[in-house]
């Protein structure tokens, strides 16, 4: 295991490594361990009650966090004609075709999140290798293969996120920065806890929601009790 430096050491300290916190104390935990020079990212982990291997137990989905992510995030779309023009008056970072997609080709991929309209789909599926492995790949699941490409960048730009259970049966989101007030990391954590609760399959047996932890980006993990949460949410 990787020693941890003496400033994550320091914090850990006012961690109780057995104790289940409520999702307010947890929270403000979170905040007051976060001493890094920068702006922490909030993030949620969660173990679930699937069995990633069928195809029946996929957990996948997306949500608009109500108060954002707090980052700033640089969004590419693939269009032509006139749906160039929405892209862009709606925020997007970067417009194209085909020269996007060979500017991609030789190496650049110098943005969070890709949008494309169904019809350039013959062009992104050859990016497949390059996006697929980085997840910027357009999906029509998550709502990035769209021909309302302006609703899909404004989403974006708003703080969409996307939650996808992995092999290990666990989920990781971002719920915003250290810097938020806790009443909009709340609402951010309850928004997230909503949509994953609604994405349970039908095959999944026995507790659904099984561990739950917070932590900012360089600080300790914090247990956080299930049904406390579960409570918040009904």
């Amino acid at each position: 295991m990787a020693k941890r430096g003496k400033r994550y050491q320091d914090v850990a300290k006012s961690v109780d490594r057995d104790k289940f916190y409520n999702l307010t104390e947890s929270l403000e935990i979170v905040q007051k361990c976060a001493t890094a020079k920068f702006d922490e990212t909030v993030e949620v982990a969660l173990k679930l009650g699937v069995d990633p291997r069928h195809a029946d137990q996929q957990v996948r989905g997306t949500v608009v966090l109500p108060h954002g992510t707090g980052s700033e995030v640089r969004v590419l779309v693939f269009a032509k004609g006139e749906k160039v023009e929405e892209a862009e008056a709606a925020g997007a970072d970067f417009v194209g075709a085909e020269e996007l997609a060979e500017k991609i080709q030789a190496g650049w991929v110098d943005f969070d999140v890709a949008i494309a309209t169904p019809d350039m789909m013959g062009v992104v599926g050859r990016l497949g290798r390059i996006l697929g492995p980085r997840g910027l790949m357009p999906n029509p699941k998550t709502g990035t293969v769209t021909f309302e490409v302006a609703n899909a960048v404004k989403e974006v730009k708003a703080g969409k996120v996307e939650f996808r259970v992995n092999k290990e049966a666990g989920i990781h989101v971002p719920i915003g920065k250290v810097s938020f007030g806790l009443e909009q990391l709340e609402g951010n954590f309850n928004a997230l806890l909503g949509a994953i609760l609604k994405a349970k399959p039908q095959a999944a047996k026995g507790t659904y929601l099984r561990k739950l932890s917070l932590s900012s980006t360089m600080g300790p993990g914090l247990r956080v009790s299930v049904g406390d949460v579960i409570t918040r949410a009904k």
